[in-house]
């Protein structure tokens, strides 16, 4: 798979959206194959991050997030289904799962329940070494922020944090396993 033609089918070149996806995809696929390169004992797909932490975005086309000059009929939230069924209609099953589940640190089927959330009922909690690596290298960049600088350790936790204790339990258990 070439991850910049996919991409470019779907986001003009050049434009701001594009822009923002391939320079927060970069940034991503790269914190997430040092992270795989230093832990060779999770025997990761190598190749398979590195396509699949590029286009694990790649849905944000079909959402309103007009700060990513992003006009969609969905809610931003909804990136991630969306772009598994996307890559799963063009033949990339397993990158699709990528992107269905790196959303946050993962989202239970109950959490879709309890808060009623625009998202297909069933867990999209990262699996795989490979989703899990790719999970927790997005955590560390925003799409949004001007300049792409890796956030603090701190800074993710806290941003977590938020979100409840399980998330903050399976974020450290990946800190334990990848840092």
């Amino acid at each position: 798979m070439d991850s910049f033609t996919l991409i470019s089918k779907y986001y003009k070149p050049k434009s701001k959206a594009f822009l923002i996806l391939l320079n927060h995809s970069q940034a991503v696929t790269e914190k997430a194959m040092k992270i795989a390169l230093k832990h060779s004992e999770l025997n990761p797909d190598l190749q398979f991050i590195e396509e699949a932490a590029m286009t694990h975005d790649i849905g944000i086309f079909m959402t309103n997030a007009p700060d990513l000059y992003c006009f969609g009929d969905f809610p931003y939230l909804a990136h991630g289904y969306l772009g598994c069924e996307l890559l799963t209609t063009l033949g990339f099953p397993d990158h699709g799962l990528v992107c269905e589940r790196h959303t946050g640190i993962g989202i239970s089927k109950e959490e879709i329940v309890q808060k009623k959330l625009p998202l297909p009922v069933r867990d999209l909690i990262p699996e795989s070494v490979e989703e899990q690596i790719i999970a927790f290298a997005d955590k560390f960049y925003s799409k949004s922020a001007p300049n792409l600088k890796e956030k603090s350790l701190t800074d993710v936790r806290k941003a977590i944090a938020k979100f409840g204790k399980s998330n903050s339990k399976r974020f450290e258990e990946w800190c334990e396993l990848f840092l």
